[in-house]
């Protein structure tokens, strides 16, 4: 705005110095010149307010530091009148941005990063001002943050921010259905898709060229923010599920179809060498791509995976529920391995399997239990108590697959019960205590989504945990930190 009124004075100055009297043109020319001076002149001394408050108040927000908060007064006149007020609107303009950058073809660098930090600062006060709004996540009543979170407030409205890293790069809304592109961002799996239907080729946040179009779905970011959720009182979002089932194109030669039918015929046979020397073969073929585990499951597969799990040898017992385990890696199988009747198995190879299948089996519930509806029939079967016994005496690693696996069926609230009943606080305090054992990333994060149940108050409170985790708050990582304070809150919230 300050320099249209800087042009507009120096055309004014400029027309000023011709002296279009003493020139040869026609009376209607020479009326519109002085028109035309005339306006110059009354715009000279006119300053359009609105404007330039407008202009003002987004030059403030775009050069503020990232630390500082701000002005929610600024923020409610940009929204008004960028007619920024509803989460479409608000969509349609971080797509735009993002088409922006792409469209300009250099790197955006600082100015991208701006501006998208900009947005995302009117967005996160249209929502707060407007707990209603129809967005992902929210819910009308909105309980104040008790997980350490910040919470925005304006008005009588208060709703915890979203975490930076919890939101998509491109909505900036929180993310259902994380996944990872070739570059190792992050974003919602409808946004990216929508972005690559459009042609582009491009990270959207980084504009690094993608190799691959692949989506990798960011299982341990999906369950932070199912956490982080619950903590404050959010129904955690539902991935959008498709009325149709999607096939996956099998691009396998008919050599290595055939290769896997010989497979599948020794695995139902009543020879144990053959069924071995099969499970072994399917499982490393299951590892090495993705057409491989469409290939064996359309072949059928799975339910005789299942059927050896009960196998006394255990060697065949092992690489059974390891095929499965590699198997479930597609989001496809995952709901034909559950229909097929794995999980008793699974949880039977937990219990009394070689140390190598336990802790494949515990990476297989894992796999199967980042599906929602999976939970509940995992905790239903028995599989908690051997993971607590895996997490307690299993090998690194296998401690590590049990921690996860624990952590991802306790999102579902009738498993937190379950999980403290089978003595997991006395060994998730000792991981915590043990000198170098690796493991306090995992404990503090089970500890944080525990905290909320009242047996797990009880059983924390016994285990006199406070001092441990005091110390974790003053010393600990930033992340250790956080889950140490929120164990403290949920447990100054009730009688311990």
């Amino acid at each position: 705005m300050h320099k249209f009124h800087e042009v507009t004075a120096r055309l004014e100055q400029a027309l000023s110095k011709i002296s279009h009297e003493d020139l040869d043109i026609l009376e209607e020319v020479k009326e519109q010149v002085e028109l035309v001076l005339a306006q110059f002149r009354r715009a000279k001394g006119r300053v359009d307010v609105p404007d330039v408050e407008l202009y003002e108040d987004l030059l403030s927000l775009y050069n503020k530091s990232n630390d500082a908060a701000a002005d929610p007064e600024v923020l409610r006149r940009l929204a008004e009148k960028l007619q920024l007020v509803g989460i479409a609107e608000l969509m349609r303009e971080s797509l735009a941005l993002h088409e922006m950058v792409s469209a300009s073809g250099g790197d955006p660098g600082a100015i991208f990063e701006k501006m998208s930090n900009l947005l995302k600062e009117i967005k996160d006060f249209v929502q707060t001002e407007n707990p209603n709004l129809d967005a992902p996540a929210r819910e009308k009543n909105l309980p104040p943050s008790s997980s350490g979170a910040q919470t925005t407030t304006v008005g009588n409205h208060k709703a915890p921010v979203i975490p930076d890293d919890f939101r998509c790069p491109i909505s900036l809304e929180l993310m259902k259905d994380p996944v990872i592109v070739s570059t190792g961002q992050t974003y919602e799996r409808s946004c990216i898709e929508k972005w690559l239907e459009q042609g582009h080729r491009t990270c959207p946040k980084t504009q690094q060229t993608l190799s691959n179009p692949a989506l990798t779905p960011n299982y341990v970011l999906r369950s932070l923010i199912a956490q982080w959720c619950e903590a404050n009182g959010i129904e955690p979002p539902k991935r959008p599920s498709s009325s149709q089932p999607s096939k996956t194109k099998i691009a396998c030669s008919p050599a290595e179809l055939t290769k896997i039918q010989i497979l599948l015929c020794k695995l139902s046979s009543s020879n144990p060498e053959d069924q071995r020397t099969a499970a072994g073969e399917i499982r490393l073929l299951a590892k090495r791509n993705a057409d491989n585990r469409v290939a064996i499951a359309e072949a059928g597969a799975i339910p005789l995976l299942v059927k050896i799990l009960s196998t006394p040898d255990s060697r065949t017992q092992e690489h059974a529920v390891t095929a499965l385990l590699n198997l479930s890696i597609c989001e496809d199988n995952k709901g034909s391995i559950i229909s097929s009747g794995a999980v008793p198995g699974i949880v039977q190879v937990l219990k009394k399997g070689s140390m190598e299948a336990r802790e494949n089996a515990a990476a297989t519930l894992f796999s199967l239990s980042v599906v929602d509806e999976n939970k509940v029939a995992i905790g239903a079967s028995g599989a908690i108590p051997p993971l607590v016994t895996l997490l307690s005496e299993g090998t690194q690693r296998g401690k590590k697959d049990a921690a996860t696996a624990l952590f991802n069926l306790c999102i579902y609230q009738g498993n937190k019960g379950k999980t403290v009943r089978a003595g997991v606080i006395p060994t998730l305090m000792r991981l915590l205590t043990e000198p170098g054992g690796g493991m306090v990333d995992e404990a503090l994060a089970i500890l944080a989504i525990l905290a909320s149940h009242p047996e797990a108050k009880s059983a924390i409170g016994a285990a006199k945990a406070m001092p441990v985790l005091v110390d974790f708050i003053g010393n600990g990582l930033p992340r250790n930190k956080e889950n140490a304070a929120a164990v403290l809150v949920h447990l100054c919230a009730g009688d311990q």
